[in-house]
This record gives structure tokens, sequence and C-alpha cells, in this order.
């Protein structure tokens, strides 16, 4: 009897760890399956990106029901895309305005489709969570509904981008049908577009005016029965970004047009504070926050770098040249330096010599017509 008394009171107490135990199995069992399904790696596990499910723009919608707000961030290349998958940010959008921030042009016309599907590539590959959408660049979608077809057809297949971003409202409503209706989900621009800034004379807000926020208004609702799953506002009043939102079921994402929208999107390089020079501070909008000041971080590492290089500080021998060779291989690398020390050395003189008479030739400047000083390290 005693015996059995010890026993059942044996069992009362390990029972608890048992099942425990048989959780804990069964937790890390369930785990693996579904790691397995969602083939989490590694650097997904340690990033916190594991398990995450991809954004689709039914999922935007649906976030928009439940009133939660939206985050879009526009990059144009692998690092900054991965930055923002790992960030958690809703959407990427592989803008057209690459034309300015990373090629340069004085506007985003000039952006062709070739350079917008290198682009897009690159954040494809980066952004593995979020939704990307890829801007049409300007004379891939006016023409025609099947040319807009067409190149959104290439952004899918060719960059593997999830859908695709036109400016225009009434006009573009059948366009964006065409294309939603092709297979493609479009994500719809209205107020300040600017590919077409020759016809508004610049970068200028729009729907300062009653009549002219109206429009705005029926311009939404156009996309909206046209299929949009969303519609980017740009550069409008505070109301107007408001009114808009509250007309539709789809979600807003507004980039100055205050904070009456579902969403808010901001490029990358303005956020960030990543370029002082001034053709980009040009054409920085009043609208944006810089929520870090990376470019001068990032000028005074480049500064760093070229004064140590210059002043022979970087690499050091002791912490940055880690490939070793060992007495014997070094002694014996000298001796065949030294059998034919002499040849080398003449072949060496000569090259010298000719690129020295080259040297004259630029410093006087004898194809262009002026004379330059030479400075002292070229003068013997």
């Amino acid at each position: 009897y005693r015996y059995g008394e010890v026993f059942f009171f044996v069992f009362l107490f390990l029972l608890p760890s048992r099942v425990m135990l048989l959780r804990a199995t069964r937790r890390a069992s369930m785990r693996g399956f579904f790691s397995r399904g969602l083939a989490v790696s590694a650097a997904q596990a340690a990033t916190g990106t594991g398990g995450r499910r991809k954004m689709s723009a039914l999922e935007l919608i649906s976030k928009r029901r439940r009133g939660e707000r939206i985050t879009m961030v526009t990059a144009y290349d692998y690092p900054s895309a991965l930055h923002c998958d790992l960030a958690g940010i809703d959407v990427v959008l592989v803008g057209d305005s690459c034309g300015m921030v990373e090629l340069g042009y004085e506007n985003t016309q000039p952006v062709t489709m070739d350079e917008m599907l290198h682009h897009a590539k690159a954040v494809c590959r980066g952004a593995k969570h979020p939704l990307v959408v890829a801007d049409l660049p300007f004379g891939t979608y006016e023409i025609s509904s099947e040319q807009a077809q067409e190149a959104a057809y290439r952004f899918v297949k060719e960059a593997g981008a999830d859908c695709v971003k036109m400016e225009g409202g009434r006009i573009r409503a059948k366009t964006a049908k065409k294309v939603v209706d092709g297979g493609v989900a479009v994500m719809g621009h209205i107020g300040l577009t600017p590919q077409h800034i020759s016809v508004l004379g610049g970068f200028r807000a729009q729907g300062r005016t009653a009549k002219k926020a109206r429009e705005l208004l029926d311009d939404a609702l156009a996309l909206e029965d046209a299929g949009c799953f969303a519609i980017v506002i740009e550069c409008v009043p505070p109301q107007v970004g408001k009114a808009i939102t509250e007309a539709l079921e789809i979600p807003t994402i507004g980039i100055g047009a205050g904070p009456g929208t579902t969403g808010q999107v901001l490029v990358y390089h303005d956020m960030l504070g990543m370029t002082t020079h001034p053709h980009y501070k040009a054409f920085t909008p009043k609208f944006c926050k810089k929520f870090a000041d990376l470019g001068e971080s990032i000028r005074e590492g480049l500064e760093s770098f070229k004064h140590e290089v210059e002043s022979g500080g970087f690499p050091s021998l002791e912490q940055h040249s880690p490939y070793k060779m060992t007495k014997s291989e070094e002694d014996l690398f000298m001796k065949m330096l030294a059998t034919d020390a002499d040849e080398r050395r003449l072949i060496h003189d000569s090259k010298a010599k000719k690129l020295k008479e080259t040297d004259e030739y630029d410093v006087l400047n004898l194809y262009g017509g002026g004379y330059v000083t030479p400075d002292k390290s070229q003068e013997e």
C-alpha cells in the first residue's frame, strides 16, 4: 500500500513536467514544419523576417478596412530594398523618380523602360516581403491600353514586380481597367503627377481651389471603379487628401497630402538625408521629413577615407593586412625577384620615360591651345 501511495504521488509530481515536455516538442515540430513550408533561411530567422507573409494588394485593402496605417517607401536598388524589408515596410515603390535621385536627370520624363526594369529587378531581389510596385515610365502607357498592358507584363515577367503604378485620373481609368483585366494589379496616382510637368507648368501643388479639388475626387472615384487597389495622392491640401480618402473604399497613400490618408510614402534618400549634393537639395520637397542625416555621415566617412589613404594611415600592416606569408616562402619570393631584377628595372625605366613625355603634353595642353602651369610634383 505504501509503495502504491508513493508511486501515485510521484506520478502526480511528474505529470505536469511530462505534459509541458510534450507540448514543447509539439511546438518545436510545428515550427519546423512551418519553417520548411515557408522556406525560412538562417538569415531570415536571424533578422526576424522568417515566417512573415508576403504583402499583397488585397491585404492592403484589408488593412484600410481595419483602420490600420500603411507604410510605403520609394527605393531603387537592392540594399535600400533589403533595409525596407527588414524594417517591415508594407510597400516598396520602384519610382521613376530614380531618374532624378539616382541618374541625375532634371525630371522624370527621360527615364526609359530599360532603366526602370534594371532598378525593379534589383529591388525585387531585396524586398521579399513588401509589395513591390513599379512605376510605368513616361511614354510607355499613354498611347494605348495595349501599350500599357505590354509594359505592365514586362515588369511582372522580367523584373518580378507585383503590380504597377500609373499617373493620371479619369483620363487613365480605361487604361487602368485594361491592365487590371489583363491580370496585373494597378495603383493609381493623382494630384501632382511629375511626368506631366510640361502641362502642369512645373512641380506645383494641386487641388487648391474647390473646383480642382472636386476634379481630383472624381479622378479618384474613376480609378477605384476601374479596379485600382490603391491611389497615391501627391501635393494637395490636407482637407483634399482627407476627403478623397473618406470617399474611397481602397487605400490612399499620401505624399505631401496631409495626415488624413490611409498611408504615407517618402523617398528612401529623402527621408534618410542621404545626399548633400546641390542638385539633390534643389529637388528635396518641402513636405519631406528627414528621419536621419546619413548624407553628412557618408560625406565625413568618404573624407576620412581619402585623408587616411593619402597620408598612408590606411591600410595598416597590423589591422588591415590579414593575409600572411611564411618566412621561408618570403625568402624564396625575394630570391625569385632578384633573378630578373635588372631586366625589370630597364623595362620600368622605359615605361616611366614614355609616361613622363605624355604628362608633359598634358601639362602644356598642346592640343588645347593654352598653357597650364605645372605643379611642383611634375617639375624636375
